[in-house]
């Protein structure tokens, strides 16, 4: 099996000023992603595999390229696809399609890690690819139980007043379907379906529950602070959060 992991990161950032290259608890927070991977890969040494890190920023490719732990093949990004209203989606696409050109083979599967979600385990990865390579999916995504449900304990604002999202007549919240908030921390594509151009829920999509870490986007400077504080308390506490930290050099 050949897989195709994907680190993509924009320049900037509106709302925490060049997250994408900080520090997280003292290492690069790009740096988790790689060690993640690079923990996955020791447990898998049959697996031949590429790592592809796509940015417009020269300092996060610099920082990528000097990473301890894998050697990794940069990817300017396009102008084209830089903008704030471009889907991850069509970079991670565009990764696909750079790296055939470069090593002439075809891969079974393309990886996906967000650089913004340092708080995944090993774990986490084996069973996302394992999922997907027995279901055969479009997409295979990770996700945590939600902590609202539209059905029961969720609103939206009406003409007048508000009202349940969906509606229903449940009175429990364990009557109503099970949801769940995509955290956007994996996900693992077929590579026609990356090529098709759909979104990610477009078409045949599995899921794989992660730990519920509280589903934090780092949209702002306390966003930052609190994962951090977190992490602290994940690393302290479990092994297989702790490794991926310990694991860089």
């Amino acid at each position: 099996m050949r897989i195709l992991f994907t680190v993509c990161g924009r320049a900037g950032s509106k709302g925490i000023k060049n997250k994408n290259i900080r520090d997280f608890l003292g290492k690069p927070l790009a740096y988790y992603t790689i060690s993640a991977i690079d923990l996955y890969l020791k447990k898998h040494d049959d697996i031949e595999y590429d790592i592809a890190v796509n940015s417009d920023s020269d300092r996060l490719l610099e920082l990528m390229d000097k990473n301890p732990m894998r050697p990794v093949e940069l990817i300017v990004r396009n102008q084209s696809l830089a903008g704030d209203t471009v889907g991850k989606i069509d970079v991670i696409s565009n990764c696909l399609s750079e790296m055939g050109k470069r090593k002439g083979i075809k891969y079974d599967i393309v990886v996906d890690l967000d650089i913004t979600s340092p708080l995944r385990r090993v774990k986490d990865i084996d069973e996302l690819i394992k999922v997907h390579v027995a279901q055969k999916p479009d997409v295979t995504t990770s996700v945590t139980t939600a902590r609202r449900n539209p059905y029961f304990n969720q609103v939206k604002k009406v003409n007048k007043g508000v009202k349940k999202v969906i509606d229903s007549n449940y009175t429990a919240r364990q009557q109503a379907p099970e949801i769940f908030d995509m955290n956007a921390s994996l996900y693992a594509y077929s590579p026609e379906f990356l090529k098709s151009g759909k979104g990610v829920l477009d078409g045949y999509c599995e899921a794989i529950e992660m730990f519920d870490t509280a589903v934090l986007d780092l949209d702002h400077e306390n966003d930052f602070e609190l994962m951090e504080v977190i992490a602290e308390y994940l690393f302290e506490k479990y092994e297989d959060f702790k490794e991926i930290r310990y694991n860089i050099r």
